[in-house]
């Protein structure tokens, strides 16, 4: 049996053991192995009433797991989804060498503890050694500017409001979570290699893709320029466990590791419905008609909601050169596909080629607005 781990001190501590929570109810303990791997077992609580927070390498039983060593430097899929991408990464290693602490050295587990109740997703981690907020805003000028000052290496007074604001969510670009009108928003500034105006672009291909009639969440533009999205992860004040693509499969996300026909196999596999696969189709035919070709594993993922699993809301679609210029999911084996590849996905995972025409066709006409601006 693992131990339970040390309640959080002020000063940052390595930490031997991590707690894992899902809406106040514990749902296991993760600890370190000495060959750098981590172990997990499931809270008997939790095996009584709970249910298996990955399907394909974590089933509700008894016991040890013990994770691989790659692709997620010796942890579980399901909590490497909690860590932070590229910019929430920076923004907890400029806030960790501010205290003298070197990254490097840290652990996976340590990097959770430093993720604690600030998480994309359901869960939630003990001990929590998250950096203490300061005055909280929710201007988003101000914050733009702030981000500014990262990306241009320059010193910030505002790592901790940053990393509070977003500095757990996934992705290349900045982003911070807010809440307006009472609900819970999660906007998106400019990278330094993209151009002023992605807010707007991605907020169009979001209302095109509506039109394409994929399963979108609310989304909005902020000050006429800052891309925003509802959350879909959170539901009259509970947290909703989501899955990436990436953690489920244990398929890396920084170069290509997946088709299209095993994503759609593992999809059936996981919901145990048609309509679920068809909405992958149909995610797949957009993204090949617009251009999208950063449809990498970390950008699909799947929620687990009224005691179910679904995919998710489509999110980060916006015209893109993916890996080398080819899409980062290849489509039955080409990274530069043509109709024919398309269908041939429908073929190999037995996807009815009617209903595969129908949504070509309802994508293709929906798409041609955007298509004619590429």
């Amino acid at each position: 049996m693992l131990k339970n781990g040390n309640v959080a001190e002020t000063k940052f501590k390595n930490v031997p053991v991590i707690r894992v929570s899902l809406n106040d109810k514990q749902v296991g303990r993760l600890a370190m192995a000495d060959d750098r791997r981590c172990l997990f077992e499931y809270d008997e609580q939790w095996l009584k009433n709970g249910f298996s927070i990955s399907p394909f390498y974590l089933p509700l039983q008894p016991g040890l797991f013990t994770a691989r060593h790659d692709p997620f430097n010796g942890l579980f899929g399901i909590f490497s989804d909690s860590l932070p991408e590229d910019w929430g990464t920076l923004l907890i290693d400029r806030w960790l060498l501010k205290q003298g602490i070197e990254p490097a050295t840290l652990s996976p587990l340590d990097r959770l503890s430093l993720v604690g109740q600030n998480g994309m997703g359901a869960l939630t981690y003990e001990p929590d050694q998250s950096p203490e907020k300061e005055v909280d805003t929710i201007n988003l000028e101000f914050l733009a500017q702030e981000v500014e000052k990262i990306l241009h290496q320059d010193y910030s007074g505002s790592l901790e409001l940053l990393i509070q604001k977003g500095g757990s969510s996934g992705g290349a670009r900045p982003k911070v979570l807010i809440t307006d009108r009472g609900e819970e928003w999660l906007v998106k500034f400019p990278a330094s290699t993209d151009p002023p105006d992605i807010g707007v672009m991605e907020y169009q291909y979001a209302q095109v893709a509506k039109k394409c009639a994929l399963v979108m969440p609310e989304t909005r533009l902020f000050e006429d320029r800052y891309f925003g999205v509802k959350r879909f992860d959170r539901k009259k004040g509970q947290r909703i466990h989501v899955h990436s693509a990436s953690g489920l499969l244990y398929a890396g996300f920084r170069y290509p590791t997946l088709d299209y026909t095993a994503l759609m196999k593992a999809t059936m596999a996981l919901t145990r419905d048609i309509n679920e696969v068809a909405r992958l189709f149909r995610q797949m035919v957009f993204n090949v008609l617009t251009g999208n070709r950063d449809d990498h594993a970390k950008n699909f993922s799947y929620i687990y909601d009224n005691d179910r699993w679904q995919l998710s809301p489509a999110y980060d679609l916006v015209k893109s050169t993916g890996f080398n210029g080819f899409h980062s999911t290849t489509i039955a084996g080409s990274g530069n596909p043509s109709k024919q590849d398309i269908f041939k996905v429908a073929e190999l995972t037995g996807f009815p080629q009617k209903k595969a025409l129908l949504i070509f066709d309802e994508v293709y006409e929906g798409s041609k607005e955007i298509r004619r601006k590429s």
